[in-house]
Parts: C-alpha cells; sequence; structure tokens
C-alpha cells in the first residue's frame, strides 16, 4: 500500500508588465522561459494567461490561480514590473511566492527594449516590506530561461516544504520518555507554524491495535509484502511478521480515519520502555517502512524530530530518517583509502538508532532484536529492528526546536554518510560533515539541541534554509568555516 503524505506542487508563473514599458516584452520573455521549463522536464508548472500590469490584472491572475488550483506562484519581471499589482497579487494570494526577474539576452535588446528588471526587483522588494510579505527571492534573482529553471527547480521543494507544514498533523502517543527531557519541548511554536498536534495516551495505541486483529486478510497481506521486501536473508523472524504487519495497520489506519481537517501527518511515538512487554516486539522495521513512504515515525514521542523528518522528505522528495548523534570513530575502524568530503578525522562521528530507517536507505539489513532493550527485558520481547550499516550518500542534517520559552530555533549542515563499515549494531552510519566537531561545541551543545537529529539522503540544505525564512523561522545556525568563530568559542583554543 502506498501512501501519499506530501502535497503536490502547482506552480503557476505569473508575468508582470509596468505600464511604460511593452508588454510583449514580458509576453516573449515569458514564453522563452516556460519553453526552458518543458524543455527541462520539470513537471507542475503553469503559466497565467494574465500579465499583471495593473490591480485588476492581479485579480484576473488570483482568479486564474484559484481555477487552476494553483498552490504556489512564481512572479516573472520580464521588464521593470509594476511593484504595487504585483505585490498586491502575492499578498493575496495563498501559497508560497518566488520572485526572479529576466536577464537582457543580447546587445540588440538594448537599444529599445531593455527590460529594466534588475531595477524593477529592487522596488518590488520594498514593497513586499511595505506590506510584510515573505517572498523567496534566489541568491541570484536575475536569470536567463535556463537558469530560471535551476531557480524553480529549488522553489518547488521549498514550497513542497511549506504547503506541507501547514497542513500537517502530528499524532504523538504517550509522555516523552523520563530520561529524555531533551525531546520534550514546548508545542506553541509548532500551532503558530500551522501544524497540529494530537497527543494521545499509549492505551490509545493498544486500543488501536487490538482493534486491528479481526482484519486478518489485511494483516496477512502486509505480512507478505513485509517478507517479500526482506527476501529471505534479512527476515530473521519470519513468525514476527503478522504482529508486526497488525501493527502497521493499526497505524495506518489511525492515518487515515484521525487526520480530520488535515492533508497530512506525520507520528512520534512512544516506543520504550513499556512498549516491548506489552505489544512483544520492537516498533522499529515498521516505523522503517513508514519513513519510506512519507510518513516518518520518531522515536521516543519526539514530535519536533517527526516534524524534522517530514520538511526534509518534502524538501527532496525522498525518505529521511531520525537519528542520534551518537558516538565518535575509533581509528581501527577507517580505511586507510576513506574519502572523508571535506571533513577531517574529528568531525566524523556515528548517527545511530535502534532499527528506524528505510531500507532503501540501507547498504545491508536484516532484523534484529534490540541489544541495549535485550540487557533489561531479553531478546524474547525486543526483536523488530531493522539493523545495518546507512547506505554511503549525501545528506542533510536539520533539526527544527523550540526553546524552554517557546521560540523557534533549528540547525541545518550538510555532509555524508561515509563507504565505512560502523562495527556496530543498529541502523548506524559513518557521518563526515566539515567543521562539525567545532559546530557541535558551539551549536548543539551550546544552543541546547537534543540528541536527535534528522537527516535526508541528498544534500537539501538550500531548501530548507528558504523555507525556513518563509516560515518566520530565523534562528537558523549552520557551520561556520575555520577561522570564523561562533559566539562564545575561545578564540585561542
Amino acid at each position: 500500500m502506498k501512501l501519499k503524505n506530501q502535497p503536490e506542487i502547482k506552480l503557476g508563473v505569473v508575468g508582470v508588465s509596468r505600464d511604460c514599458f511593452p508588454v510583449e516584452l514580458t509576453r516573449r520573455r515569458l514564453a522563452a522561459l516556460m519553453a526552458a521549463v518543458k524543455k527541462a522536464g520539470v513537471a507542475g508548472v503553469v503559466d497565467c494567461p494574465v500579465t499583471i500590469e495593473n490591480e485588476c490584472d492581479a485579480m484576473k491572475a488570483l482568479d486564474w490561480a484559484r481555477r487552476e488550483g494553483v498552490n504556489a506562484a512564481c512572479v516573472f519581471l520580464g521588464n521593470f514590473g509594476p511593484e504595487g499589482p504585483t505585490t498586491l497579487f502575492v499578498e493575496k494570494f495563498a501559497g508560497p511566492a518566488m520572485a526572479i526577474a529576466a536577464k537582457e539576452e543580447n546587445r540588440s535588446v538594448l537599444a529599445s527594449d531593455r527590460g529594466d528588471a534588475l531595477c524593477g526587483l529592487l522596488n518590488f522588494s520594498y514593497n513586499t516590506g511595505l506590506r510584510r510579505l515573505k517572498v523567496y527571492i534566489p541568491q541570484y534573482p536575475n536569470v536567463t530561461p535556463k537558469e530560471a529553471v535551476a531557480e524553480i527547480r529549488t522553489f518547488i521543494g521549498v514550497a513542497r516544504t511549506v504547503v506541507g507544514l501547514r497542513s500537517l498533523k502530528v499524532f504523538g502517543f504517550g509522555p516523552r520518555p523520563e530520561d529524555f527531557f531533551a525531546c520534550n519541548a514546548p508545542i506553541q511554536p509548532l500551532f503558530d507554524l500551522g501544524v497540529n498536534v494530537q497527543e494521545n495516551s499509549e492505551l490509545d495505541l493498544l486500543v488501536q491495535f487490538n482493534k486491528m486483529a479481526p482484519r486478518r486478510r489485511e494483516i496477512k497481506a502486509i505480512a507478505a509484502d513485509m517478507a517479500a521486501e526482506l527476501g529471505p536473508k534479512r527476515n530473521t523472524y519470519p513468525e514476527l511478521l503478522e504482529k508486526l504487519a497488525q501493527f502497521e495497520l493499526a497505524l495506518t489506519d489511525w492515518y487515515e480515519t484521525k487526520r480530520g481537517a488535515a492533508e497530512f501527518a506525520v507520528f512520534a511515538d512512544k516506543c520504550w520502555p513499556a512498549f516491548q512487554p506489552v505489544f512483544k516486539f520492537e516498533p522499529c522495521y515498521v516505523n522503517s517502512r513508514l519513513a519510506g513512504r512519507g510518513i516518518p515515525v520518531a522515536c521516543e514521542v519526539d514530535i519536533y524530530g517527526a516534524v524534522s523528518e517530514y520538511m526534509l522528505e518534502c524538501a527532496s522528495g525522498e525518505p529521511a530518517t531520525l537519528l542520534d548523534i551518537n558516538n565518535s570513530v575509533p581509528d581501527d575502524i577507517m580505511p586507510a583509502t576513506a574519502k572523508l568530503f571535506g571533513a577531517s578525522k574529528r568531525d566524523l562521528f556515528m548517527g545511530f538508532h535502534c532499527g528506524n530507517t528505510c531500507m532503501s536507505c540501507m547498504k545491508d539489513c536484516r532484523i534484529k532484536y534490540q541489544l541495549i532493550q535485550a540487557r533489561l527485558m531479553g531478546e524474547a520481547i525486543t526483536k523488530g529492528t531493522l539493523e545495518g550499516q546507512i547506505k554511503p550518500s549525501d545528506t542533510t542534517m536539520f533539526r527544527l526546536q523550540s526553546t524552554s520559552d517557546a521560540k523557534l530555533v533549528s540547525y541545518l549542515a550538510e555532509g555524508r554518510f561515509l563507504d565505512v563499515k560502523p562495527c556496530s549494531f543498529g541502523s548506524i552510519g559513518v557521518v563526515g560533515i566539515p567543521e562539525f566537531a567545532r559546530f557541535y561545541r558551539h551549536v548543539l551543545i551550546a544552543r541546547r539541541f537534543p540528541h536527535h537529529g534528522a537527516f535526508g539522503f541528498a544534500k537539501t540544505g538550500r531548501e530548507i534554509f528558504e523555507a525556513l525564512k518563509l516560515l518566520g523561522v530565523d534562528d537558523v545556525n549552520t557551520p561556520r568555516p575555520a577561522g570564523v568563530l561562533y559566539p562564545g568559542e575561545n578564540p585561542f583554543a
């Protein structure tokens, strides 16, 4: 069963033209932009038949966007553009918006067809300030058609993140474990972002699980799908699959029936210590399967971790996972030929969790029992993790978090899961992030972030950074290069 849990972005490109410039200049340049979009195969991008020259045009363009189901907009200054009507359109448009401007094509246009869009974008920016609007303007907003395609691709990831978050519900099951107060943060800032949080009891989850028992045909179908996905080598405990399938059905049924007004949902579940004695298994493999479908299930009732995973999945369109920023990397596991991709040995660490990373993100894996919990509870009831090495790939490490006084903070870094055997248990991989050692000390520790980080399997720092700005999250911490000190960093260290 495939569950859709991300918004489909339909991006409307709206040309604007100031009345003292020829409207054909914008129309011609917009046609060239759309031809480049089509050639590049970027889906879900449509151009508005109305060119905005005045406020009446802005209202017509808004009507078109509503009729066409456009949920993100790109304002295109084919020439100077009318800043008042253009920003009126952005103000009244319901979704996220970006703005780009046309470069002059060649020498021949300079004589009379010069668009002056560089100048127009300055006035547009001033007017967005007057209306207190947040608009995505790229680092280099004056573009050729080919360059516009690259910016549109980026913005689709940004828009998918913003739109998804504004119609998201987080289902929490149980209170945060006692020794994980770091996962317990005020939820007011999430409501401020438009995220709904529904907190439930662990007993609610048990009742839901038991309610699924009569649905034997569905349970057997899910168990068969699990067996096919795992294959004989990874299916270490075949007798466990129907219990895991019943739990998966319980979560997906809850997802379908309890979303209410929200279009999308994620989970933050209490997975220990009471879970195993009652359910008689670990939930990790089920969590990994749902994460692979765009429905993160965060461990230890980490509500902000679930939201962070979801944002990474929206930005990339690929699965994400939640890992402890866990342990250092001893020299004797590092091959002499290991590539560190700009990190030093000091910047290496292992990202680990019990077994929640989906199979598509693993180099090798199989169903196991959870070693740490088995020390307390025995092997019999701690089976169900998906353990192995996380596959070598690019990664984005990200967390959105509330401080104890309900202010949003975040961190964001790009690096790589290295092709190094971790020689340890769990879903685990060696991570290299340039300048991570200082970042760990002066951001993660100094700013009091919790032990969980969300990890995506692509470099989406650009998309997440811009989405955070559109959402009004200004406290974004990133690694600083060597020689650039963090606040409070000892310059003599």
